[in-house]
């Protein structure tokens, strides 16, 4: 094959390697998200080809094969129509990567690219009323160092409908506790928002950093070792402080309560009747 046109898996690499971190600017969830549904594409061509997985070429993965790959995961993983749809669309990026590099195989990946999403049923998006998230973010005991953390990350999240990953990542440098009292996130593709913060927030952002001795280039949300709390981490500490509060609320059992459930505010742009609000949107204050 000529030098000019790369291997399919030389594709792979560059497109794990040094398009999506790179010059996308992917986060570490989505690299993981495309690679995974790209690994499962491969392994169902190569068996369907009687091959293994390091012999498929560019040749192999056409339309058909894509296509008999989303039907697959429908009929034969139980994948929902959402699932199928999501995993289309990490296919759909790396032929797109293909079409920029290879147009050899133009025609073919065109074909690729033209396979239509499915119809998903749309599920309503899962709340809180504003007594009930209060609820939750006053569970924690207050009177320990994790229980001020944990209340603390509740009342972030509520405040500014951050990302998990922003939270986790969330450094004190990126905080100012004074007025004008804001916070910078950096989210998907490493784009910056800059969002205003309750005083109350910013208060009890202030004890902790107290509590914690922590310098500005450190993170703000530590475990007890010491390092960032992982996305794992604050859906334990929201699990747990969720179960406390359903011992107060027994209709909190009805409702699947993740931390994208807090994010949930900031998008709505639900405010309060009083003179502090309930949520500000980030989209009004986008930076």
């Amino acid at each position: 094959m000529s030098r000019s046109v790369p291997t399919l898996f030389a594709q792979v690499q560059s497109y794990f390697a040094d398009y999506l971190p790179k010059q996308r600017g992917a986060s570490a969830h989505t690299i993981r998200a495309y690679r995974d549904a790209l690994t499962l594409l491969f392994r169902f061509v190569a068996d369907q080809r009687g091959k293994c997985v390091a012999s498929l070429g560019i040749e192999d993965v056409d339309v058909d094969a894509v296509g008999q790959f989303l039907n697959h995961i429908e009929a034969d993983r139980s994948n929902t129509a959402a699932t199928r749809n999501c995993r289309r669309a990490a296919i759909r990026g790396f032929f797109k990567h293909l079409l920029r590099n290879d147009l050899l195989h133009a025609q073919q990946f065109m074909r690729v690219l033209a396979i239509p999403s499915k119809k998903a049923r749309q599920r309503p998006a899962t709340y809180l009323e504003p007594p009930d998230a209060r609820l939750i973010i006053d569970a924690p005991d207050k009177r320990s160092r994790d229980g001020w953390r944990d209340y603390v990350l509740l009342l972030f999240l509520y405040n500014c409908g951050a990302r998990v990953s922003e939270a986790c990542g969330l450094q004190w440098d990126d905080l100012q506790l004074v007025a004008p009292r804001q916070v910078r996130l950096r989210g998907k593709g490493k784009k910056e928002r800059l969002l205003p913060l309750w005083s109350e927030t910013a208060q009890a952002l202030h004890r902790l950093r107290g509590l914690t001795g922590s310098a500005g280039g450190q993170c703000v949300f530590l475990n007890r070792q010491g390092q960032p709390l992982t996305r794992d981490g604050v859906a334990y500490i929201l699990s747990k402080h969720v179960a406390a509060a359903t011992r107060i609320n027994s209709t909190l059992r009805r409702k699947r309560i993740t931390p994208h459930v807090m994010r949930h505010y900031a998008e709505f742009g639900i405010v309060g009747t009083g003179s502090q609000p309930i949520c500000w949107s980030a989209r009004w204050t986008s930076a």
